[in-house]
């Protein structure tokens, strides 16, 4: 079981998230509503991986990706947006996947099972 930070600005979605993470035997241990936020609860949590939106205010996924990853090389990010045509941006800032919302559940649940087994 792993320990995972999900953060997306939308309220529907984390919880989405945290449904398919649970039923595929994982921990979600916070959660987080924009990039800044994200950078400081992966501070104070430590996860095992990080699913990360990049459409946020305050600071976006791929500014807190890219913070996230100066702090922690080792960190694993799972990029969740609407906008597919950042993933080379995404991946460029760390992300270890990136998954295009809306997502196919087995498909996410493999992303992340991957990533984590690196």
């Amino acid at each position: 079981m792993a320990k995972i930070l999900v953060v997306d600005n939308a309220v529907p979605v984390r919880v989405l998230i945290k449904v398919i993470l649970a039923n595929g035997g994982h921990e979600v241990i916070g959660e987080a509503s924009s990039g800044r936020e994200a950078v400081e609860k992966y501070r104070q949590l430590k996860p095992d991986l990080v699913t990360m939106d990049i459409n946020m205010p305050v600071m976006d996924g791929v500014k807190a990706a890219l913070q996230i990853k100066l702090e922690d090389s080792e960190a694993k990010i799972v990029m969740c947006s609407t906008m597919g045509h950042l993933v080379v941006q995404a991946m460029q800032a760390g992300a270890t996947d990136f998954i295009v919302k809306p997502f196919d559940i087995d498909r996410f649940l493999d992303a992340v099972n991957r990533v984590l087994a690196g």
